[in-house]
């Protein structure tokens, strides 16, 4: 499918992208952050456009466009000239869950990007309030069989990968646990502490500090396997759901005809990068799993993610509403 520039900004940008390849970039390029300031997103973005305007030698600026849950931002690069000059990093509410929730997105992710390299996943953790007489995923199962629709969940919103993931469960556990979206996780973990909510799907920064306060109890990860930082917190697939996966992800992505060889050529400095010990410890230390993987295998990630989202919102019957 073609994207949306015109039949003949394509035909002629593809000799010109061609002729200034060996030149590439020529020019400062921009990765574009759809979230404000300060967030885990913005964190990794600026670490990694510093590297590359080393390995480029041409400046890489962070621009920062919130908006709409990230699809301003994304929509924004959509459009932008394919050059490879103007990139996105986009997360799995922009790429793999927004084309089945927002039936008029502006952007679809993979006829208007090209998909450059995965940079970080995460897991989600399964926490409950001490209070709470849960201590693994049987235990909450049992519970909201026992009582239907008496175990709820905070999360940061309607649509966000807390609750898809939320819904996804029920739809693997055969529960009814109650969703309560709030503006933030960090007002949904306020009423987790204050005992207002049984249990939250919380990214791992965020509830840690709880964790370790002793304030919640961590009863499963949403990764296949342990994540390092809660070794002794079993994965929900390891203790009772079989196949269980949700994982929040972040990426480069590039406008839709950018010339190939520019983008395999991102890809391997954005992956050379975050294997630097400086930045692949210190965001592992945050309970990151780094990535770094060719765009064709990007590109087919994103699609299993697409559809894997989309099933969960058709079957769950989910809406922004």
């Amino acid at each position: 499918m073609i994207p949306r520039r015109s039949l003949l900004a394509l035909a002629t940008a593809a000799p010109l992208a061609a002729r200034a390849q060996p030149d590439w970039p020529g020019r400062p390029l921009r990765l574009v952050v759809p979230f404000a300031p300060g967030g885990s997103t913005d964190l990794m973005a600026r670490r990694i456009a510093e590297r590359l305007t080393r390995t480029l030698g041409q400046t890489m600026l962070v621009e920062n466009r919130p908006g709409a849950g990230g699809v301003s931002g994304a929509d924004f690069v959509a459009r932008a000239p394919a050059d490879g000059l103007t990139l996105l990093f986009g997360v799995t509410g922009t790429h793999g869950i927004a084309p089945s929730l927002n039936p008029g997105l502006p952007y679809q992710p993979l006829r208007d990007f090209a998909p450059v390299t995965l940079v970080v996943q995460a897991p989600l953790v399964l926490v409950v309030h001490p209070a709470l007489p849960v201590h693994s995923v049987r235990d909450l199962i049992a519970t909201a069989k026992a009582a239907p629709a008496s175990i709820t969940y905070g999360t940061p919103g309607n649509g966000t990968s807390m609750h898809l993931t939320g819904v996804m469960f029920d739809q693997a556990a055969g529960t009814q646990t109650i969703h309560v979206p709030y503006r933030g996780s960090a007002m949904a973990l306020n009423d987790l502490v204050a005992g207002t909510l049984s249990c939250m799907w919380g990214d791992l920064l965020v509830v840690l500090p709880q964790l370790r306060a002793g304030t919640i109890r961590a009863i499963a990860v949403t990764s296949a396997a342990r994540n390092p930082l809660l070794p002794e917190v079993p994965s929900v697939a390891e203790a009772g759901l079989p196949g269980f996966e949700a994982l929040s992800w972040q990426g480069i992505f590039a406008p839709a005809g950018t010339p190939p060889a520019v983008v395999e050529r991102l890809s391997a400095e954005i992956r050379a990068a975050i294997e630097l010990p400086e930045i692949r410890d210190f965001f592992a230390a945050q309970g990151f799993l780094m990535g770094g993987t060719t765009p064709a295998a990007f590109t087919t990630m994103v699609g299993a993610e697409i559809a894997k989202w989309a099933k969960v919102v058709r079957d769950g019957g989910v809406t922004m509403q």
